[in-house]
Parts: structure tokens; sequence; C-alpha cells
């Protein structure tokens, strides 16, 4: 290869690689228009109207019109409001689609993901706490993360849990047979804010579930969304650390028939401490049900979609929350089959069993001593 061709390849190299970083400028702040647009309530404003003018969604929702107008310009140039082009700028009435009001308001959709853009936000509001610490090593709170990535969680997952958790659980079918038809206990490690464990509650009627979780603010919304509910009597939350044991003896209702933890154990700081501390709770053919992110077995360079996203989240949230949490193992968004197989040996199970759940973004695993 001569020089000449050696530089144009790098140029072209270079060039293409300036023009992802640019382009990525696009969705990013999409998002944040999107996450503006459901935090001052101008979705739920225009669905409530069927469309707006500039002038009606600004006395709607007692917003700036020169603002008013700016946003809708911008949502229906990203193709996220529909508008009918005759008028002017005053007198334009703008649509939010059937379709595009289930993703942004219906909060147990299959399709919801108004909690991206919170997301992007919550990440953002600790952006220079991240950064100082890649030299420290001390880790970023989860708490600091503040409302915006509990609710970003919460809001996402809260569909698959309402819609989906049963079908997840008849992957196991004994398992499944077994709660339906016997008296149980259930802890659910890692709950958030409850979505998971409630929906373990309705799907087993006959168990008493109790959903333990670390972090304060999600107890007690946890709490909150349960007394929504007529589940009280069966249903309890707990403040406490999973990888805990003596606690976890301690406010257990009585030996398990299983534990879950549903997209939380990258998020622990020693997730073998976690497994064995969960595995000790067991009553006899007892299981643990893991549902995690999916990602490739080994690491290759030039990911696909998965491995991008989660290593994203890893390297902005996941892991620096993790390392906040002590001196154990923090293993970051990746978590891969090979690694989970080798803590559930290392905690003790001599069951490990990939489960076969269809989910795009989850892998499944059951642990036993059976």
């Amino acid at each position: 290869m001569t020089t000449t061709t050696t530089d144009e390849a790098r140029t072209a190299r270079a060039e293409a690689f300036s023009a992802r970083l640019f382009e990525s400028l696009v969705p990013a702040m999409e998002l944040l228009c999107v996450e503006l647009g459901v935090r001052r309530g101008l979705y739920a404003a225009l669905q409530r109207l069927g469309s707006a003018t500039v002038g009606e969604l600004a006395r709607e929702t007692g917003i700036v019109e020169r603002y008013a107008r700016e946003w809708l310009e911008q949502q229906a140039a990203a193709g996220i409001l529909e508008v009918a082009e005759e008028g002017d700028a005053q007198s334009r009435r703008y649509t939010l689609p059937p379709a595009h009001a289930e993703v942004l308001l219906d909060s147990e959709s299959p399709y919801a993901m108004a909690g991206v853009g919170s997301f992007l936000v919550g990440m953002a509001d600790v952006f220079d706490a991240v950064v100082d610490d890649f030299a420290k090593g001390e880790g970023v709170a989860y708490h600091r993360y503040g409302a915006a990535v509990r609710d970003a969680i919460s809001s996402l997952n809260r569909p698959g849990f309402s819609l989906a958790l049963g079908e997840w659980m008849q992957s196991a079918p004994d398992l499944d047979d077994r709660l339906r038809t016997t008296p149980s206990v259930i802890v659910d490690a890692g709950c958030g804010t409850g979505w998971s464990t409630l929906a373990l509650a309705r799907t087993y009627p006959l168990a008493h579930v109790m959903g333990i979780d670390l972090d304060e603010a999600s107890v007690e919304e946890a709490r909150a969304n349960l007394a929504e509910t007529d589940l009280a009597d069966r249903v309890e939350f707990v403040r406490a650390d999973a990888g805990d044991a003596e606690t976890l003896r301690s406010v257990a209702p009585g030996p398990i028939a299983l534990g879950t933890v549903f997209e939380a154990l990258h998020d622990m700081n020693g997730p073998v401490r976690a497994l064995r501390a969960l595995g000790s709770l067991l009553e006899p053919g007892g299981a643990i049900v893991i549902g995690d992110e999916k990602v490739a077995d080994e690491f290759t360079p030039d990911g696909d979609f998965l491995e991008r996203l989660n290593y994203g989240f890893s390297v902005l949230h996941c892991l620096p929350a993790t390392i906040a949490e002590g001196q154990d193992e923090a293993n970051g968004t990746v978590m891969r089959a090979p690694t989970v197989e080798r803590w559930a040996r290392e905690a003790g199970f001599t069951r490990f069993e990939v489960l076969p759940v269809e989910h795009e973004l989850w892998s499944f695993y059951r642990l036993g001593t059976d």
C-alpha cells in the first residue's frame, strides 16, 4: 500500500468518525426535548386538547408562548408531532399521534419509553463527579443520580414486570407450578420502586412477597406504589443489603421458595455475597431466578447495539454506583453468562441454567442446589 493510499484511508476514516460524533448530537438533543415535554406535561396537554395551536398549548400548560412555539416546531421537525401545514406560526395546529401518545404517556404499554430522556438527564447531572472519580475510584453513590435515574429505571422496567413476568416464570414450569399451588415466601432483591415485587404477588396469589432494596428513596416509592393496590396483606418492602445474610434472615418471613433479582445483580457490590445470602434463605427445592442484561458471552471490539448500550450505561452510571457501595467486586452493566455461572458456583449453587425466555434486552438464569 502506498503512502498516498494510506493517507486517503486514514482521512476517510477520520471523516466518518467525525460525522458520527456530530450526528450523535441530534438524537441526544431530541431525547432532552422529549424529556422537557414529559416534565412540563406538554404531551399530556396535547392528548387532552386533541390538537393545539401555539397559544392554546401555552395557555393549557402555563408556559411562555415563545417557548411553546419553538418546542412544537422542534417536535414536528423531529417527526414526533403531526402538524397542519396551512396557516402561519401562530395558527398551525399540532397533534400528538395516538401511537406516539402510547409510547410517551401509557406507563404500562409494552412500548413505553418516556424514561429514556430522564436517564440521560440523570447521568448528565453527575457527569462531573464521574469524571473526577476516574482518578479516585471511590464511586458515585446511586442516590446522587437522583430522581431522574430512579424514575427512568422504574418507568422503563414497569411494563415488562406488569405484562410479562408471569410468562418469564413459566420458563421454569416446576417452580411456577409450585408457587401457584403452595403457600410460599418470595424475596425480590434489588426491587427498586417495587413493580417487580407487585407483579410477583399478582402472579402468585398464595405467596407472601418481600421486596428489598438498598436505596431508601426507592423503598419509599415502592411503599407508595403498594398503597395504591389491594396487596398490602401479602407484600412488604424493606430497606436492606441483599448481601447481608444475617439481616436477610432477620427480616424474611420464613424460608423462601423463590429469590428473584431483576436487572439488579450487576449493580450489587459483591454479587457472590448477595447470591450466597439469598441462597441461605432457600427452602429445599427453592430457586433463585435472575433477569439481567443480554450481552455476548465474550468481549469483542466493534460490539453490537446491546454491547454499546450496556457499556455506555456502565461507564456513566452502573459501575460508579456499584463501586460506591463497597470494596467487593464491582461488575458494571455488562454481565456475561459465564460470569453469572462463576458467581453461582462460588456462592455454592450446584445448578445453573439459562432459562428459555425470549427477551430483546435481558437474559434469564435459574440457580439452585437440587
